[in-house]
């Protein structure tokens, strides 16, 4: 089973909790594969940090234009830095990817652009793509003052648009924040998706570690029940 990752904001640690994924999967002997369709903030030979993360946790060899077909220089909202660059962001040279992708691993780790609701082209948002590759969505929650608002919009957006939650990942981005227990424990009394696991604050966060975090036995079980 593949994953559409996304978040409750950007900034939440979309890549990081992917990447961990990536690491947990490949560590059950599976072929997989990280997918960033839409990448803005690239450097100056068109790669992008977080799309290269992905293919370094891949467990596969994997070409960089394979694991991010559309990167833009400018680290702002998607469609913006797609119309500076005189292109459109179109879904299916993104599902042509995926599916390609798709035909060589096992799974692929999806990781969206922003939040769900970001757009894509001038009709098209994250949500909308997520459903055009028919794929569970697994939310990255940063827990931080704000959290549950987002968090809960969030999964207002997947049930309004008939995806799948598959789960979704509280990450501890405050060290300091006030009732941190009391916020994860108000979003699983709101969530009916598992809580696949909590990231405690790191000061220098690594996938690897935050894979012992991540439950995905509870992924596994999801699926088996379909």
């Amino acid at each position: 089973m593949s994953y559409f990752i996304t978040g409750s904001d950007t900034g939440v640690g979309k890549t990081l909790v992917s990447c961990a994924l990536l690491y947990a999967i490949a560590a059950r002997g599976k072929r997989v594969a990280g997918f960033k369709p839409v990448a803005a903030g690239c450097d100056e030979n068109g790669h992008n940090d977080d799309a290269q993360a992905l293919r370094v946790a891949s467990g596969m060899p994997l070409a960089y234009g394979q694991v991010n077909p559309y990167c833009f220089r400018h680290a702002i909202a998607p469609h913006i830095a797609a119309r500076h660059s005189g292109v459109r962001i179109e879904l299916p040279r993104i599902l042509i990817s995926y599916r390609e992708l798709a035909g060589q691993a096992d799974e692929v780790i999806v990781e969206g652009a922003g939040g769900l609701l970001v757009p894509l082209n001038d009709r098209q948002n994250g949500a909308d793509l997520a459903k055009e590759l028919d794929l569970p969505v697994i939310v990255v929650v940063g827990m931080r003052l704000g959290c549950l608002n987002h968090a809960l919009l969030t999964m207002r957006a997947i049930a309004d648009y008939r995806l799948e939650c598959a789960g979704w990942v509280a990450n501890v981005l405050d060290a300091d924040m006030d009732a941190l227990q009391e916020n994860i424990e108000a979003l699983r009394e709101r969530i009916t998706a598992p809580l696949l696991g909590v990231v405690p604050y790191l000061a220098e966060p690594d996938a690897k570690t935050v894979a012992q975090h991540l439950d995905i036995n509870l992924l596994e079980r999801g699926s088996s029940n379909e």
